[in-house]
């Protein structure tokens, strides 16, 4: 699923991201990377969503939500 269909409060894993190159190493920068537990804390109606990876709050556009795959963790 894509990440911007995420909901609040849940937990998910990042199984990859299609994004132009520069803005993908720039998140992987962040420690945005592939396996990592990603947390939806706040999703906006215009597609904006405030995330928490490996402790750090990051606000992603609805043009790189839509561009990341997750999957839900089981808990």
């Amino acid at each position: 699923m894509e990440l911007r269909e995420g909901q609040i409060r849940s937990t998910y894993v990042i199984e990859s991201i299609a994004l132009p190159l520069q803005t993908e190493k720039r998140l992987e920068a962040l420690g945005m990377t592939k396996g990592t537990p990603i947390s939806v804390l706040n999703r906006k109606r215009c597609g904006t969503m405030i995330v928490n990876v490996r402790g750090s709050r990051f606000a992603l556009g609805h043009g790189i939500t839509k561009n990341i795959e997750v999957k839900e963790v089981v808990q």
